[in-house]
């Protein structure tokens, strides 16, 4: 064996890891409504922050667009799994495009509970980062009276016109990190009033759980997902806050060799992927993983995932085989 085929010695694989049901809804209506009604299929943002994910979808007769102007009167149009404002929505109705909704129902939680609190004259801090369109498109529910906090230093600077308060929070982020900033608005504001349960989706819960496991057990954590995605990014900024090199990649051929390297007997890699990579990727990854000498693949105890989300009225109702025949069968 050769010295570059021995730099890895074992991989362990992060349970959970992957796809959460969210993202799986949202590919899903895409993939539903290019069978249904044909390409082309109108994407607000990209559907989830995957790179292999979106030209999987662009190759199929998806287009990503920003500005709604982009669209065509007439056309079929998706809102990404992120959700959007109250303005993109309203200007997609007025333009009369048919809609299909991939809003992950854990974000479109965090919007009702704006909505709901908003009519009882709450104002509103929100804990996530600037520019990531979940962001906008939760405190794009309101006109005003939402303040974005992304670090604890930023908590100081938040000015409420009343004395109801109540705080959301983007559901990619590190759980470590939200808590800081909560405990720093809880100090600050004392009757503010939290979820009544964490907006932190389950998945990112999860997924950073098993990371917390598997890291100290491992030489290097790879962590597979695309440079956009909060939540992947999250994954690797916690494994190397516990000690243990981390490095992101989009697809197998961003590895490199000199990350394994120094460790006698092949290093010991521990492998995740982030909510929106699919599994296509990790396992090519291993493929690469296992040409650089690694010898076996050992998955970790960890939760067991069941969660499963209905698709929107008029893509969830038949098989995706049932709406294939009928698109191709003959039309009288």
């Amino acid at each position: 064996m050769s010295d570059a085929a021995a730099l890895v010695n074992e991989v362990l694989l992060a349970e959970p890891r992957g796809f959460c049901a969210g993202v799986d809804r949202a590919i899903e209506i895409v993939e539903r409504a290019l069978v249904k009604f044909g390409a082309p299929i109108y994407v607000r943002h990209e559907i989830v922050h995957n790179t292999y994910v979106v030209n999987d979808l662009k190759a199929k007769g998806a287009i990503f667009i920003e500005d709604l102007a982009e669209v065509p009167p007439g056309a079929t149009l998706v809102f990404s799994a992120h959700g959007v404002s109250r303005a993109v929505r309203d200007e997609a109705a007025a333009r009369g495009f048919q809609v299909f909704d991939a809003t992950c129902p854990l974000v479109t939680k965090v919007h009702v509970e704006v909505a709901k609190l908003a009519r009882e004259g709450f104002e509103f801090i929100m804990i996530g980062h600037k520019g990531h369109p979940e962001v906008e498109g939760t405190m794009g529910q309101l006109s005003d009276g939402i303040y974005l906090v992304e670090d604890v230093a930023d908590v100081a600077g938040v000015r409420p016109r009343g004395d109801k308060l109540a705080v959301v929070t983007q559901t990619t982020l590190s759980v470590d990190d939200a808590a800081g900033i909560l405990a720093e608005v809880k100090r600050v504001f004392p009757h503010v009033r939290e979820p009544k349960k964490q907006d932190i989706c389950y998945a990112t819960q999860n997924r950073q759980d098993a990371v917390k496991l598997l890291a100290p057990q491992v030489d290097v954590v790879i962590v597979v997902g695309s440079p956009t995605s909060s939540n992947s990014n999250r994954l690797r900024e916690l494994a190397e806050r516990l000690g243990t090199d981390a490095y992101m990649v989009d697809a197998a051929e961003d590895l490199q060799a000199a990350w394994f390297d120094g460790h006698p007997h092949g290093a010991r890699v521990g492998l995740t992927a982030g909510a929106s990579a699919p599994d296509i990727l990790v396992q090519q990854v291993i493929a690469r993983l296992k040409a650089l000498g690694a010898l076996s693949v050992q998955r970790m105890h960890g939760v067991e995932e069941t969660v499963h989300f209905p698709l929107p009225m008029g893509l969830g109702d038949k098989s995706m085989q049932q709406v294939a025949a009928e698109r191709s069968a003959p039309r009288s």
